[in-house]
């Protein structure tokens, strides 16, 4: 065998089995149910209306600029329709992609940062399938998905290799620009800090400092300039409303709170120290292994190049982050990654100056294991306590049917975290892992369907199909437009006297509502009632609902209100 060759076996039985084993996992949990709204049914939205209308510079959402996103997801996702037809099938799959090649480009950043402990190699991977946070946000067709991919490829272009200590500057630009045209000047945020303080953490950044900032800032440059050459076309095409917003306010507002009217953007303002206290959900269920608390605790100078790396990657993005206005818990998903990297290579350390600390019992996977105990117990006699009416609510009585076999599995997960000896890690990887998706299994088997717009979509395609006019009252999320395929904006009402003045105009046209409470009214008088979320769909035909609205009692339905699910619930 060549030495080539050989090289390219080893890399392939690097991947095993972590890799066939998570894909497998998210394959399962992400057609499990359909797509999910808000996030992944707005995505979805986006992609069919630019495929639907031509609009292949400027993405269009409800007939209007959106200004929101970059496009390249939604160019991915209109090749997979080129190549295998319009379908949410393909935008899953791709998902999944991006989720595996997280996975690869970490584990190779880990290999090339810890040359001399290959144990942070295997390791890493591992520790990032298991975050359970991670897993469930990767089942969303969204953009900070492949956004972690393009910055993980940019941060591995700046890494030594066993051949080549200088950077890769065409491919950091490349991947900056790929980031860039997914979601805007966010990503230069995850990418930047570990070139700017490349001398802290790289010998060769240190030497030769003037190409590293020189062709660095080529490869900036070559990224912005991929952004610009779709921004400036996309600008001029969509208007001056677009532009303004695509150059300036949809940044700025998520930046400084105040700057955009919250109905314009979604700016997602919170404290300053709300990310400090997330760092436990993003990080679970590492953040409950007291091994890696302590390794993590225990990082003494001198630290080796691949922990300086993580810190000057994961310290000044966590204050940025923190000072920025907008926080959503998926925004640092790329820097989940690095966490991984310095939770490894601080294990490494505590195993090579530390032995004792290493192989304690004490700082092992035990709290997860209680844990785990404690929810099966709970899941095992739940049937119990609703039955005796000593718990109640709508999750509880609908899961008492599932409830003893999820405690099972998280009975015998339990158990294998308690086990003590070498694979102490990978076991909790897999214990995380599967411990996810059966928490994701439980939300399809009892809460997806009011999730699930199936019944919403399919009348009001029907409508549209009947060339009636649709209306929604408030704030419409794009929700309907893929899975009903709609081909016309549906016209947001918001004020008194719109409902009466879009009945007027359209006496066959439907109203959409989205009520916390149902009504009596609501029951009897609409077409379809559903639920959403925590609160509901109501479909009406407009005249009807005017007339609820104005007090008079509208003719007795033709058909009976369709009412999903039975029994209804207030």
């Amino acid at each position: 065998m060549t030495s080539n060759a050989y090289r390219r076996s080893e890399h392939l039985r690097a991947l095993w089995p972590w890799l066939p084993l998570w894909t497998a996992a998210a394959l399962l949990a992400i057609f499990a149910h359909g797509p999910t709204p808000l996030f992944s049914t707005r995505t979805l939205a986006v992609a069919w209306e630019m495929w639907n209308e031509g609009h292949w510079l400027v993405p269009h959402v409800n007939g209007a600029p959106y200004s929101e996103k970059a496009p390249l997801l939604f160019w991915m996702i209109h090749a997979g329709w080129f190549a295998f037809g319009v379908s949410d099938v393909w935008p899953r799959v791709l998902e999944v992609i991006f989720g595996g090649a997280q996975l690869v480009l970490v584990s190779v950043i880990a290999r090339r940062l810890f040359p001399e402990r290959p144990w942070v190699a295997r390791a890493t991977p591992w520790m990032l399938l298991s975050l359970s946070y991670a897993f469930l946000f990767g089942l969303q067709i969204m953009y900070d998905v492949p956004l972690a991919v393009w910055s993980l490829a940019a941060l591995l272009c700046l890494v030594p290799t066993a051949r080549r200590a200088e950077p890769r500057w065409l491919l950091f630009g490349l991947f900056i620009g790929f980031g860039l045209l997914t979601k805007g000047p966010v990503t230069l945020l995850h990418v930047m800090f570990p070139w700017l303080l490349g001398p802290l953490w790289s010998d060769w950044a240190n030497q030769h400092r003037a190409r590293w900032y020189g062709r660095g800032l080529l490869g900036v440059l070559l990224g912005a300039g991929m952004l610009l050459a779709w921004a400036l076309p996309a600008g001029f095409s969509g208007g001056e409303a677009y532009r303004q917003r695509l150059f300036f306010t949809q940044t700025a507002a998520r930046v400084v709170n105040g700057i955009a009217p919250a109905q314009d953007l979604q700016n997602h303002a919170r404290p300053v120290w709300w990310y400090l206290l997330a760092i436990p959900v993003l990080m679970f269920p590492l953040s409950a292994w007291p091994r890696a608390v302590v390794a993590l605790g225990m990082l003494r100078r001198p630290l080796p190049p691949g922990i300086r790396f993580a810190l000057c990657w994961l310290l000044p993005a966590f204050v940025t982050f923190s000072l920025i206005s907008g926080k959503q818990l998926y925004y640092p998903l790329p820097e989940l990654g690095g966490g991984c990297l310095l939770l490894a290579g601080a294990i490494a350390l505590l195993r090579e100056q530390h032995p004792r600390l290493a192989t304690s019992a004490w700082l092992g996977t035990w709290p997860l294991a209680i844990g785990g105990m404690l929810l099966a117990v709970f899941l095992f006699v739940l049937p119990t306590l609703v039955a005796g009416d000593r718990l109640h609510g709508e999750w509880f009585d609908e899961a008492v049917g599932y409830s003893r076999y999820f405690a099972i599995l998280f009975a015998l997960l339990g158990a294998l975290l308690l086990l003590r000896g070498r694979g102490e890690m990978r076991r909790l990887a897999v214990a995380g892992l599967v411990g996810t998706l059966a928490f994701n299994t439980l939300f399809t088997l009892t809460a997806w369907h009011k999730y699930d717009l199936t019944p919403s979509n399919e009348l009001l395609a029907a409508a549209e199909a009947e060339q009636r006019p649709i209306a929604y009252v408030g704030a419409y999320d794009a929700q309907f437009h893929f899975a009903a395929r709609l081909t016309r904006p549906i016209t947001e009402m918001r004020g008194e006297g719109a409902i009466a003045a879009f009945a007027q105009e359209h006496p066959n046209g439907v109203i959409v509502t989205h009520p916390e409470k149902l009504g009596a009214d609501d029951r009897r008088y609409a077409l379809l009632v559903q639920p959403f979320r925590s609160s509901w769909i109501v479909i009406w035909q407009a005249p009807v609902l005017a007339d609820v609205q104005a007090g008079r009692q509208p003719p007795e339905p033709a058909t009976p209100t369709r009412i999903y699910p039975a029994p209804l619930r207030p």
